[in-house]
């Protein structure tokens, strides 16, 4: 799977990372104090442009969770109906049973995506007796890569009570897995909820923001092109990896001959990871 949508503009962060493999000659402490100068001066000019107080920013903490189903699921593809234009997909394997509980993956797509972007899982997912849902972003792109967590926390919250309304969910093999800006968020907003994720998969990710609460050791899978042209994968390498692992994490690292993208190969080594890691 490739990402078709490589020249959408996101958060000035990752637009920067995006360009850091031009940049040979500037040291890391030099980009970083770059990105945050320019960071500042945004925020410097949002005070003075409006006199509005800057709402509380909304907490990077789910509240759903699996447990006894009150409902019985259609099995297949089916849209979450959740959202009258923005909305999502919804995989259960055609054998389900209540009688069983199955893993569940939560993909994000990558920006200017959607939750069809994860097509090639359907049968993925079917095969390997995963639950399988993909929500889309309230805009075009994940609302913490724009600046603060938002909207995109109360629908994913949402999407989860009604997936765990209708599926007998196994608590110990829940995933939230994204690529690209999907990706940056699953990871971001995983660290903040891994007493719900017991795994996160980021494929080809621009950055890795820590925000209180960090709660629980989710186990993490990482895989990156060596020639994307989009996001570096130095900076995911050197980075996201290395801090990661320094933190005490268990991150499984495969870095692929490749771009901006999740080869197929990829997809099945992340799901065996999943399913028996």
């Amino acid at each position: 799977m490739k990402n078709k949508n490589q020249n959408i503009s996101v958060y000035e962060y990752t637009a920067r990372l995006r360009n850091v493999q031009f940049m040979s000659n500037i040291s890391r402490r030099s980009f970083i104090k770059s990105c945050t100068t320019a960071l500042t001066a945004s925020l410097i000019v949002g005070c003075h442009s409006s006199p509005t107080t800057k709402p509380e920013p909304i907490k990077p903490r789910l509240s759903a969770r699996p447990g006894t189903p009150t409902q019985t699921p259609a099995t297949g593809l089916t849209k979450l109906g959740l959202g009258s234009g923005r909305d999502g997909v919804l995989y259960v394997p055609s054998y389900y049973s209540a009688d069983k509980a199955m893993p569940l993956f939560v993909a994000l797509h990558g920006a200017g995506g959607s939750g069809a972007y994860w097509k090639s899982y359907y049968d993925r997912a079917e095969a390997r007796g995963i639950v399988f849902m993909a929500p889309d972003s309230r805009s075009s792109t994940w609302d913490m890569i724009r600046g603060d967590y938002g909207p995109d926390i109360i629908f994913l919250d949402h999407a989860l009570n009604y997936v765990f309304d209708r599926c007998n969910i196994d608590q110990s093999h829940i995933l939230l897995g994204g690529f690209s800006d999907g990706a940056s968020y699953a990871l971001s907003l995983g660290l903040s909820n891994g007493d719900l994720f017991s795994r996160l998969i980021g494929y080809s990710p621009g950055f890795l923001l820590r925000t209180n609460p960090i709660v629980g050791k989710p186990k993490i899978y990482i895989s990156h092109g060596t020639q994307d042209p989009v996001l570096p994968v130095k900076y995911t390498r050197d980075t996201i990896v290395a801090s990661l692992r320094s933190s005490g994490y268990d991150v499984t690292y495969n870095e692929f001959s490749g771009d901006h993208e999740v080869p197929a190969s990829v997809s099945e080594a992340a799901l065996d990871w999943f399913l028996h890691a």
